[in-house]
């Protein structure tokens, strides 16, 4: 059941981008780059902050410009849900 629910995550990456603003750690971790952990880093700063832009990920500890130039057609920012 696990390998099927990854599997599917998986497929739903490569019909649409991640929304940096909504996405679940589940969703954030399936962009390659992207662990646990800063899914979890991603999430914590989206506590308290709305992503604007893709850019803004800069933000979050360890995400870098050459992480968000790699990835940037896999990104998107959807409504900020506060």
């Amino acid at each position: 059941m696990k390998y099927i629910l990854i599997l599917l995550m998986s497929m739903s990456f490569l019909l649409g981008a991640v929304d940096i603003n909504n996405a679940n750690k589940q969703e954030l971790a399936t962009l390659k780059g992207i662990g646990v952990k800063k899914a979890e880093a991603i999430l914590e700063y989206r506590k308290n902050h709305c992503f604007k832009t893709i850019e803004e990920l800069i933000d979050v500890k360890g995400i870098g410009p050459k992480f968000i130039e790699k990835h940037k057609d896999e990104l998107k920012v959807g409504d900020c849900k506060k």
